[in-house]
């Protein structure tokens, strides 16, 4: 995958931020934890600011509302520098990815005729909301993105668009393959044309940079619980301002209204910015938690994260390698790889499965292979054992 930006990076020597992996993820005195492309551990620190907050609201109920709401600001800033957005007019705080998502597929003006583009390897919360469309006529067209490491994925994604198509809807990295898109391409192609383009970037964000302005995206979704190491049930949406005002909606409440706060106004209407897309109560615990996971993330900079989990993935390609019965099914090219190794192990990939997670090894299995996704903070003495394991299975 390639690096979009430059986004801050942390000029610390590799023992000091190994101090700080140490310091900020206990699960590792207990755990090899390789499972972030589907669940991650929390840092100390977001375990701290969910503490520190329910300490507070116990003792003093809502007396520290503006604290809250400043850390609402602080993690709208910290997204908006995670995408490279121009501000955070345009992103709003969702419950998921598949929210995100859904107000684009529920928000759009559709007409029987009209198709959407994705591939043939999506996770269902790029899938389902496309093909719900298919009451109103929408057809929905995949592109063949596998063998992972062998198509084409950007040609024939762009190969099937034509002038019905409404949008072009993909995710940054494939769950289960994972394949990193060159979003770039796509963006440009896409660019200037009536064809929307739109983001899953739940795999992608917060373990590589991600550029808004190269990408040119339309709309981005993620969730915080996989590489952005925050909490299940809080995501982001960002919609680009040219479509703020195009986006139907089909939820309404307080939060999303103008004038802000005035409860007892007859007459209102949405707020102009991503805030439309809120409808309640913000997810305030969550809030905190995240907030404190993307300023580790960012105080170790994201291009330095990215540098380190593309080592962990090579040294894993590298000790694998020497494995007769290795197949892989990610690719190992550096420019089509993020941080998702999946991997075949002839007749025995069950048993090596099993005896990883009776090692202490979270992992998972996906498309056929068992997926490794390690993050920033693994040590190279996690993944020795891991290697041992698999040759002893």
């Amino acid at each position: 995958m390639r690096y979009t930006n430059g986004m801050n990076t942390n000029t610390d020597s590799s023992g000091s931020l190994d101090r700080l992996a140490a310091e900020e993820f206990p699960v590792t005195e207990n755990h090899i934890y390789l499972n972030h492309a589907a669940i991650s551990p929390w840092p100390e620190r977001a375990r701290r600011a969910v503490q520190a907050f329910a300490e507070g609201i116990t003792r003093d109920g809502s007396l520290h509302f503006q604290d809250w709401q400043e850390t609402e600001r602080s993690l709208r800033e910290r997204i908006r520098d995670l995408l490279n957005a121009s501000g955070t007019e345009t992103i709003a705080l969702v419950p998921n990815t598949s929210a995100g998502l859904s107000l684009v597929a529920a928000g759009l003006d559709w007409r029987p005729g009209d198709n959407v583009v994705i591939t043939d390897s999506e996770f269902p919360s790029n899938r389902m909301p496309w093909e719900a469309l298919a009451g109103q006529g929408v057809e929905v067209r995949e592109a063949l993105c596998t063998p992972a490491g062998d198509a084409d994925c950007e040609g024939n994604i762009l190969r099937l668009v034509d002038d019905r198509t409404r949008v072009v809807s993909v995710s940054s990295v494939q769950f289960g393959t994972g394949r990193a898109l060159d979003l770039e391409r796509i963006g440009q192609a896409l660019s200037g044309s009536d064809t929307a383009f739109c983001v899953d970037a739940i795999q992608s964000l917060g373990a590589f940079p991600f550029d808004l302005e190269a990408i040119r995206a339309d709309f981005v979704a993620a969730d915080g619980h996989k590489w952005l190491l925050g909490p299940e049930g809080l995501g982001l949406f960002y919609c680009a301002p040219q479509w703020l005002e195009r986006l139907h909606l089909h939820q309404w409440g307080w939060h999303m209204a103008e004038p802000f706060g005035d409860f007892d106004a007859r007459e209102w209407r949405p707020a102009t910015t991503a805030r439309r897309f809120e409808p309640g109560t913000p997810n305030t615990p969550s809030n905190h938690a995240l907030e404190a996971s993307l300023s580790l993330l960012q105080e170790v900079g994201i291009v330095r994260v990215a540098e380190r989990i593309q080592a962990r993935v090579e040294y894993l390609i590298e000790g694998l390698s020497a494995l007769s019965d290795a197949e892989f099914i990610s690719p190992v090219d550096a420019g089509l790889r993020a941080g998702i190794l999946n991997v075949r192990f002839g007749g025995r990939t069950d048993k090596v499965y099993q005896a990883l997670r009776e090692g202490g090894v979270q992992v998972l299995t996906r498309a056929g292979g068992i997926r490794f996704a390690p993050h920033f903070y693994n040590r190279y003495s996690e993944l020795d054992r891991v290697l041992e394991i698999v040759r002893g299975a």
